[in-house]
């Protein structure tokens, strides 16, 4: 009969949180569902409406959803003012290519906050955009003044 190693007792139970990630009502860790909810407007609202207790998503989903109405308005000023200036014979000439750049630039310069928010939310960092940000903290605070 080979010789057997004693099993050792079960550790107790504790009565603590278990180390790592912390979880959403979503099931998904915080800085999971709040790199999710960073996706402009859409991402925002589904986890504005499906997390109810953790503030650090709440918040990322809330500036989610006031960044994509930004995004959204930008785009409209743009258009508008891209059509004001291609209806106008000389201006339209001139400032074409050049407003083509400059629409290309608001874009990127966009599409690198929503970057910059995706990677914060994942490493943990609660992130204010600049005017939004605050605007959203406001609103998580119970209201606008």
């Amino acid at each position: 009969m080979p010789d057997q190693e004693p099993i050792p007792p079960a550790p107790p139970p504790s009565s603590g949180p278990e180390p790592g990630p912390k979880s959403t009502s979503t099931g998904l860790p915080s800085n999971v569902a709040a790199a999710i909810a960073c996706i402009p407007l859409i991402g925002g609202i589904i986890f504005y409406i499906l997390e109810k207790h953790d503030s650090f998503v709440r918040f990322y989903a809330m500036q989610s959803i006031i960044f994509g109405l930004a995004w959204i308005l930008i785009h409209i000023g743009c258009a508008i003012v891209a059509g004001l200036f291609w209806h106008v014979p000389v201006l339209g000439w001139f400032f074409g290519p050049f407003w083509g750049f400059i629409w290309w630039l608001i874009n990127l310069a966009l599409f690198v906050l929503f970057v910059v928010t995706i990677i914060k939310a994942f490493t943990n960092v609660r992130w204010e955009i600049p005017y939004i940000g605050p605007m959203a903290r406001k609103q998580m605070e119970g209201g606008a003044a």
